[in-house]
């Protein structure tokens, strides 16, 4: 059974530490309440094999916190806030388990703020790398309502949705990734390595070998003589493209792009409409004003053609009209998805359908990417296969000739 480590005030005014057993950190602070003490810390106590564990990881000194770092927050503060634990308690326990040094100066710098009288709201608004619009405006409407531990579950919830889907994403494009680098180092080996041997062999043949056989010669002469240009253009094109896109122009072509890639299409739709609907959803429910909402959906759909659009339902709401008639105009949302919004703003439920409906466009981005990882695995080997075909082709067909001319 996990063991807490704890301190709490007696009703004496006597303050105790000490350690005890329970199932989570809910239950042992409601023995700690029974025994009639105010609970001022409680943390778990980590294991010899636990502590020997975080040894061998090492403190990140380097890095700053990511996502990850932020759901694992997330959950550890709204287990404390449930258990009863104030705020100020629960921050410094937490910074206190915390292994990332700049992760832990936040948390001691939020801790101050909040110490100071500041909304926890306000404090984390001074980090809006680490918790974005969204995070702060459900923790500001919890604030208001007082549900801070059911807010933060779903705020926790939301953040390991999103890194699921990311997950999703990059591992669908891993497989691809592996298998054109492997194709395209298969085929620079073959250029660089086995062809020149057989230089010797066609010299002074060149009337009679084949056009394949003549062009990768020529290629691999080139290669040989010019792979510095080679690096030099692979890496400008790569930093090029990369600049490109994140400009104004070079991002909406990319973003049109993915929307509309043979294969890819279908998995990045469903991905920006899973992302844009489930964050509205959330923000409605959460109790966030619709304009808030829109805002934040916007900037969160991660492509500036579903920015545009939101930011379109956006002056129309605030100019009195309904989320539905500027949602009518653009392509980018289904009819139906469409229809069901309309018909969730006219009963009022307007954040429940919206979370049915990004829980369904979940449901078919994790289709389409197995459709896209199954299509792109014959068409990658099919491409690989072709090159070193045409390759072997090219060598084997002027042995082939020249041994006919010899025997006739």
């Amino acid at each position: 059974m996990p063991q807490y480590r704890y301190q709490a005030r007696q009703q004496s005014g006597q303050v105790q530490a000490g350690v005890l057993a329970a199932d989570n950190a809910t239950a042992a602070a409601a023995i700690l309440r029974n025994q009639g003490a105010h609970v001022l810390a409680l943390v778990p106590v980590q294991s010899p094999t636990a502590q020997i564990g975080k040894a061998l990881r090492g403190i990140n000194y380097s890095s700053g916190p990511g996502q990850k770092d932020i759901l694992d927050f997330t959950l550890q503060l709204a287990v404390m806030i449930r258990a009863g634990i104030s705020l100020r308690t629960a921050l410094d326990g937490i910074a206190d388990q915390t292994t990332n040094v700049k992760f832990r100066k936040i948390l001691l710098s939020i801790k101050t703020d909040v110490e100071s009288g500041k909304q926890f709201s306000e404090a984390i608004a001074r980090y809006p790398k680490l918790f974005g619009p969204l995070y702060v405006n459900m923790v500001r409407a919890s604030e208001m309502s007082g549900s801070f531990a059911k807010m933060l579950d779903r705020i926790a919830a939301y953040i390991a949705q999103q890194l699921e889907t990311r997950k999703m994403v990059i591992g669908a494009s891993i497989y691809p990734a592996i298998i054109g680098v492997m194709a395209i180092a298969v085929t620079v080996f073959l250029l660089t390595f086995v062809l020149p041997r057989f230089a010797g062999v066609f010299q002074g043949k060149e009337s009679v070998l084949p056009w394949p056989t003549k062009f990768l010669m020529g290629a691999s002469d080139w290669m040989l003589a010019y792979w510095w240009a080679l690096l030099i253009g692979a890496a400008a094109g790569i930093v090029g493209f990369m600049t490109f896109i994140k400009t104004e122009i070079g991002r909406f072509w990319w973003d049109k792009t993915k929307l509309t890639m043979p294969v890819f299409k279908r998995m990045f739709r469903a991905l920006y409409v899973s992302r844009s609907l489930h964050t509205m959803g959330e923000l409605l429910n959460a109790g966030v004003p619709m304009l808030d909402t829109l805002a934040i959906t916007g900037d969160i759909s991660g492509n500036v053609l579903f920015k545009k659009m939101w930011r379109n339902v956006y002056a129309a709401v605030k100019q009195g009209k309904k989320v539905q008639s500027q949602l009518t105009r653009s392509t980018l949302l289904p009819k139906s998805v469409v229809q069901m919004i309309g018909a969730g703003e006219e009963s009022g439920r307007l954040g429940e359908v919206l979370h049915e409906i990004s829980e369904y466009y979940q449901k078919a981005l994790r289709d389409a990417i197995k459709t896209v990882t199954s299509m792109i695995e014959p068409l990658m080997i099919v491409f690989m296969g072709s090159v070193v075909g045409f390759i072997a082709m090219a060598i084997i067909l002027p042995i082939f000739k020249m041994s006919s001319i010899v025997s006739g």
